[in-house]
């Protein structure tokens, strides 16, 4: 409530002024307060999602010399990024009925202070089984990190307009990270090893910490609280067996029996997670809210989202650094474009909602992806940079549009008592949509790859193993082979490369397909199965 200092000047008494005075002067004191508090709610949380999102691609672009140092093949890389992938999207549904029994800020301040724990582990990790441990505790203290955000923001800024535009910024930011992410990846790598892109997250962890204990205030809603252990225990099991079948298949083949065993018994665990899903009185994943089409729709969207574009940095970066042969550093400079075209498109996103809907801005942000996607598996070794940084830019672009796209139409579908629940879902959609991208994908990339040089070895009449053509493609391992066999390994990177990223490019127009033209029957069909 503004007052009119002048005019309480001429109307008052001396004496009534000299009580008036420090009144005005303790409005503006705690009006000041709570900018204060609102902007350091806006640079934590901004903060924390830096610094989870920054991991992805700052990882990404030293696999290649992590590789080297630690002498790790193709699946354990696949697991350094994918532990923390699976640990994230197991985990996050668990976060949100934590957040809401417990208290988001509460929550949301822990996972800070672990995730700066697990990056520690990450820094001082020789061998490759503690390195993929410090990943588990970062993808567990994530869960708490990214899901919660979105709640904080939510019932931070109840206005429509207002958390829109707070949204936007929260994305520009996450944007910023990955930009920032292949770029410093690869300076630091080539200053002080991998083991710096860890550490880095110590001082942002504190900082973090400290604004958020200021500026965040404390919220919960335990009568919605879902706590369900037989339900996070089913489906942690379901998607790791899912995740180890998809990779080992990358290795031994899709119809060696680890693979087969895996992949069905994690299937099993998934089928028991929806069962107990649909019996439980408060369940982990809220099947009923799939019953709403567009609830429906926009999650399915975060899935191939995560599928299709969070996957990409493994990919592009190995096609960068392995079919083209540039270093991590040269590598992070040119997966730029991506990030710089997310983020500007992510912090326009407030300004053009105002001017097109949001759901419109989804679908032209997927066919953004879809048509970059595609256009990006026709490139070669040899490609000129102009070309690749232009498909990177549009592929970007949609990222930027998409995101927050999603993030805000998903929301919107609940009310604001069931934000929590609803955020773990999309964001657990959304990664394990990376970690199914990164397993399954990846694995196709490495399964072309051995085709190819299989392939050339019988063109050119070369005789190798088929057991030393894989450990030259996911060990790099030579083992004294012909060097002019060898020297064709960035061309089978390449079609790797390009199997991988058209399926991601197909997975969107497939998306896009059922969000435009929806087969409500079915649908609803579908739904009742799942839920009743």
């Amino acid at each position: 409530m503004m007052i009119n200092e002048t005019h309480y000047q001429y109307q008052l008494t001396d004496g009534q002024s000299s009580i008036i005075m420090p009144l005005l002067f303790i409005i503006k004191a705690i009006k000041l307060m709570t900018y204060l508090k609102r902007l350091s709610l806006i640079c934590a949380i901004c903060l924390g999602t830096f610094m989870a999102t920054l991991d992805i691609s700052i990882v990404n672009v030293a696999l290649p010399t992590i590789q080297n140092d630690i002498h790790a093949d193709m699946a354990t890389l696949q697991w350094i990024v994918d532990a923390y992938a699976l640990c994230l999207s197991a985990c996050i549904l668990s976060s949100g009925p934590l957040s809401d029994r417990f208290g988001r800020k509460k929550v949301w301040l822990w996972g800070v202070i672990i995730f700066t724990l697990g990056s520690v582990i990450c820094a001082i990790a020789q061998q490759h089984e503690i390195l993929i441990f410090g990943r588990i505790i970062q993808g567990i203290a994530a869960a708490a990190l990214i899901p919660g955000a979105l709640s904080l923001i939510t019932h931070a800024f109840p206005i429509d307009i207002e958390r829109v535009r707070i949204i936007g910024i929260w994305s520009s930011v996450s944007a910023l990270s990955l930009i920032i992410g292949p770029i410093l990846g690869g300076f630091l790598v080539y200053v002080s090893g991998w083991a710096s892109i860890f550490l880095i997250n110590i001082p942002i962890g504190i900082i973090t910490v400290l604004l958020g204990w200021y500026g965040l205030s404390e919220s919960a809603d335990p009568e919605n609280v879902a706590l369900d252990p037989f339900g996070q225990l089913t489906s942690m099991l379901g998607l790791g067996l899912l995740t180890y079948g998809l990779i080992e298949a990358g290795s031994v083949g899709w119809s060696h029996y680890r693979t087969v065993s895996t992949l069905i018994v994690g299937i099993i665990f998934l089928a028991l997670f929806l069962m107990i899903e649909k019996r439980v009185e408060r369940p982990l994943l809220p099947l009923a809210l799939f019953k709403d089409r567009t609830f429906f729709q926009y999650n399915l969207s975060s899935f191939t989202l995560g599928f299709a574009t969070y996957s990409n940095v493994f990919f592009i970066a190995f096609f960068l650094q392995k079919a083209q042969g540039w270093s991590a550093l040269e590598a992070g400079w040119r997966m730029a474009p991506e990030f710089i075209a997310m983020a500007l498109f992510s912090m326009s996103f407030g300004r053009l909602s105002s001017y097109f809907s949001v759901r419109k801005l989804m679908i032209c942000g997927f066919l953004f992806i879809a048509i970059s996607s595609c256009l990006l598996a026709t490139l070669a070794t040899n490609s000129h940079y102009g070309i690749i940084g232009s498909y990177l830019f549009v592929l970007g672009a949609g990222m930027g549009l998409a995101t927050p796209a999603i993030g805000a139409l998903v929301m919107k579908s609940v009310s604001p008592s069931r934000s929590g629940m609803a955020s773990a879902t999309m964001n657990a959609l959304r990664q394990t949509g990376m970690t199914m991208g990164i397993a399954l994908l990846g694995t196709l990339m490495v399964q072309q790859a051995i085709h190819y040089m299989v392939l050339q070895s019988q063109t050119l009449g070369i005789s190798v193993s088929y057991i030393d053509i894989v450990s030259l493609v996911t060990e790099n391992t030579t083992n004294s082979l012909d060097k002019g066999f060898v020297t064709l390994l960035p061309e089978a990177f390449n079609s790797g490369f390009a199997y991988a990223i058209a399926t991601a490019g197909i997975s969107c127009f497939v998306t896009l397909f059922i969000v435009l033209f929806p087969v409500k029957a079915k649908h609803k069909v579908l739904t009742q199965q799942i839920t009743d």
